[in-house]
């Protein structure tokens, strides 16, 4: 397997985990068999679910206009009214996925409907990448918290 097909499916585990952790919290998945366009809508429009959540959805055109999807967008948080995203980002090794964490930041500033949370885990990211993204909650109003998988956890057990 290439080092590019590993970090893809370490990523999935990553995801499946967040999905783990929604059902457990009384989350319902829809729209798994509609287009990421369309899953937006859907998510919206299932008013007859409060806890419900969709994963890759697209949101609409991104800082550099093209199109753009979120890993998980959830309605029916206690804390969060208007929906969050959130973003899930694994490195397990050296990598580039920590070089993507200012591009992920300005898509949320700016063009984000609903307050995000970034998920990273792996132990491969740069510490001081991990800091700076950490460091723009303060600074991007959109941008909520950045946890790692156990701190996500925590969080969701009292939030979600």
């Amino acid at each position: 397997m290439t080092q590019g097909g590993r970090a893809n499916k370490s990523g999935k585990v990553l995801e499946k985990t967040l999905e783990g952790t929604l059902a457990g919290h009384g989350y319902i998945q829809v729209g798994e068999n509609l287009t990421q366009k369309q899953r937006l809508d859907s998510l919206l429009k299932s008013t007859n679910l409060p806890k419900r959540y969709a994963t890759q959805v697209n949101i609409g055109a991104g800082i550099y206009g093209t199109d753009i999807s979120v890993d998980f967008y959830i309605i029916g948080s206690a804390s969060i009214s208007s929906g969050l995203i959130i973003e899930c980002k694994w490195q397990g090794g050296g990598g580039s996925v920590d070089e993507k964490l200012p591009y992920v930041n300005l898509n949320i500033q700016n063009c984000y409907p609903a307050p995000a949370i970034v998920l990273i885990d792996g132990g491969g990211m740069r510490t001081g990448a991990i800091r700076w993204l950490k460091n723009q909650v303060g600074f991007n109003q959109n941008l909520r918290a950045v946890y790692e998988l156990t701190s996500f956890i925590i969080w969701a057990n009292n939030n979600l």
